[in-house]
């Protein structure tokens, strides 16, 4: 039996959506996780085989914390199954600690095939949840959209402790998507932005309204189908998010170099410092865009639309 479950990008809100303002996120397909079970040998028990990572790792044994660990145990517990003798594979090419939600999606393709084996279909809903639990332990305080976003599979407009609204373009957007290479873990830049926000709580909170604003411009841009309009919003949500000090020299010079070959706008997607690149195209500009962050030293440029 085996599932998949997509990458995701935030377009727009990262950091202030952990505190109380809306994010826009979407799914990337482009880049999947996927969980392949099959049975193993009676009284053999389950174990998780992480492809990727190398790592063996059995349900009887090891942390609790471990994230793959806690979520394959809360399927099972959901179900009602104990032990059960299965040899899980799992497997990602979306690269970790890069913004585009490795974490939750193995998660979740995880718990859809824990349930497709058991031979039941888990809701969204469901779903979404029992991967929440994984995403503390990568990211210490996480405001829940990458688990919502994975889970359901579309594009999102979210906010913190409250119900998801679908979010519908006025037309394609053209992403263009830039892997600077660097590692980051989300949970350190999170971490670093908190410690900031409670020596300076005024300001930080300023930042996170001018971020809030611009989302709710942005959604009102990609439903009017304003592509420059939203161009304009993806810069200045890079400048807000320059003043949290997630960005860095390299993720500038990506930015600046897509801006330079034809994007209408472009930001640091995720926490930052590292990770991904998001540039805002229209569909002339997606080869000069995609060749000048190669030549710039991106180490991987997909192409993904959210519509």
């Amino acid at each position: 039996m085996t599932a998949t479950a997509p990458g995701k990008i935030i377009l727009v809100g990262e950091h202030a959506v952990v505190y109380g303002r809306p994010a826009i996120a979407a799914p990337v397909w482009q880049c999947v996780a996927t969980a392949t079970i099959r049975a193993a040998a009676p009284g053999a028990g389950c174990t998780l085989h992480a492809q990727d990572t190398g790592q063996q790792l059995r349900l009887d044994e090891g942390s609790v914390e471990e994230p793959l660990l806690l979520v394959a145990r809360l399927a099972l517990a959901q179900l009602g199954l104990d032990r059960p003798d299965w040899q899980i594979d799992l497997h990602s090419d979306i690269p970790m600690a890069s913004g585009l939600g490795s974490g939750a999606a193995l998660s979740t393709a995880l718990v859809r095939a824990i349930f497709r084996q058991a031979g039941s279909e888990v809701d969204p809903a469901t779903l979404s949840a029992l991967v929440y639990e994984s995403e503390r332990f990568y990211h210490g305080t996480p405001s829940g959209i990458d688990n919502t976003v994975v889970a359901y599979g579309q594009p999102i407009w979210f906010v913190k402790d409250a119900a998801f609204q679908p979010v519908h373009p006025g037309c394609a957007l053209t992403l263009v998507i830039a892997d600077s290479g660097v590692r980051s873990p989300t949970k350190e830049t999170v971490g670093d932005v908190r410690t900031a926000w409670l020596r300076d709580p005024a300001r930080y909170e300023a930042i996170f309204d001018a971020i809030g604003e611009t989302v709710v411009q942005a959604r009102l841009a990609m439903e009017r189908g304003d592509l420059p309009g939203l161009g304009v919003l993806l810069d200045a949500n890079q400048g807000w998010l320059e003043e949290l000090a997630v960005s860095s020299v390299l993720l500038r010079r990506l930015i600046d170099v897509a801006r330079a070959a034809g994007a209408l706008g472009a930001k640091l997607s995720g926490g930052g410092r590292g990770g991904n690149v998001i540039a805002l195209v229209e569909p002339a500009a997606v080869d000069p865009v995609c060749a000048a962050l190669r030549a710039a030293g991106a180490a991987r440029v997909l192409v993904t639309q959210i519509e």
